[in-house]
Parts: structure tokens; C-alpha cells; sequence
């Protein structure tokens, strides 16, 4: 068993990466024409106020485009750190799981497209949280079921309303086998 699992968001296509450096360098060329505007003409209010709404508007569109959700897992100290990157840069805080209940496929149609599908992790009794959201029922079955592996807990498949089954692992083992035979 690993000591350590890591669910991540795919990586951001190739033509985001132009997309993102273009908001970013937008933003600084605004910054750095503010410094100097305002040590030059010293007309404090006005600039002042351009500068907020020029960076308030570019920077979230070059954060957005650059930025990646990773979930990481100690298995081996019984914790998870959500974390957002933006390149080399890792912001998240670790949190202490106990006592795992069991992994889950949900089914939500009133989030957008891209997220309908959620997998989470269940335990404390009634706490949980949220490993993956895609709208891939086979990706999202799949992380859920190796989750499910690495920690030696049971798989419930929430994804028909009011109709919640737990899924047979060693069933899913046979036909994935039988599959690849």
C-alpha cells in the first residue's frame, strides 16, 4: 500500500498556458505604468482607481487559466491536504482524517456539465469530502473504486436518486479481469 495518493485535476491544455502569461503580463504592465504614473504625476485618486479595476478584472482570468486543484492523501498518518498550484506554487493545509467510513459516487444534475459527478470520501460518521467532481461516470467510478482499494473500505454508488448500492468489489474485480482476458 502506498503511503501516499494524489487526485488531480488533468492538466491544463497547452493553449491556456499563452492565455494565462498574456492576463498575467497585462496585469504587471498595468502595475508597474501605475508606479510610475503615480511617482511621476502624483495624481494619486485617479490612477489609484484605474489600477484597482485594470487588476481587479485581469488578474482572476490569469490566476484561473494557470491554476490546478491536487488532493493529496497521507494514508500512513491518516490525513488529506487540498491544495491549489499555481506552477511551483502550493497552497493548502493539511487535515486529519479518522476513522474512514466508505467512498461515494454521486450524481448532482444541478451543477454545470463539467461536474456532475462527485466522489467522496465519508467518515467521522457524517463528514465528508470531496475528492473529484467530472462529468465522466467511468473516470469518476474508477477513482472512486481505487480509493475505496487503498484504504480498505467500502464503494456505495449514489448516482440514481433514492437508489444507493453498495457495489460488490470482488464482482467489479472478475468482470474487469474477464475484460482484459
Amino acid at each position: 500500500m502506498d503511503s501516499q495518493i494524489i487526485i488531480s485535476e488533468r492538466n491544463r491544455p497547452f493553449w491556456q498556458i499563452p492565455v494565462a502569461a498574456l492576463f498575467l503580463t497585462a496585469t504587471f504592465v498595468i502595475l508597474c505604468a501605475f508606479i510610475l504614473q503615480f511617482f511621476i504625476y502624483n495624481e494619486t485618486i485617479t490612477y489609484l482607481a484605474r489600477f484597482i479595476f485594470y487588476t481587479v478584472y485581469l488578474l482572476p482570468f490569469g490566476l484561473g487559466f494557470c491554476t490546478q486543484k491536487r488532493i493529496h492523501i497521507d494514508i500512513k498518518n491518516s490525513r488529506f491536504k487540498p491544495t491549489i498550484e499555481i506552477g511551483n506554487f502550493k497552497f493548502g493545509k493539511w487535515k486529519t482524517i479518522r476513522n474512514y467510513e466508505y467512498v461515494s459516487v454521486f450524481y448532482d444534475p444541478s451543477k454545470n456539465e463539467s461536474d456532475q459527478f462527485e466522489v467522496n470520501l465519508w467518515y467521522d460518521r457524517n463528514k465528508h469530502f470531496e475528492l473529484y467532481s467530472r462529468n465522466n461516470f467511468e473516470e469518476s467510478m474508477r477513482i472512486a473504486y481505487n480509493m475505496s482499494e487503498e484504504l480498505k473500505i467500502d464503494l456505495l454508488d449514489a448516482t440514481i436518486k433514492n437508489d444507493y448500492t453498495w457495489i460488490d468489489k470482488e464482482e467489479l474485480k472478475q468482470k474487469a479481469n474477464e475484460q482484459t482476458s
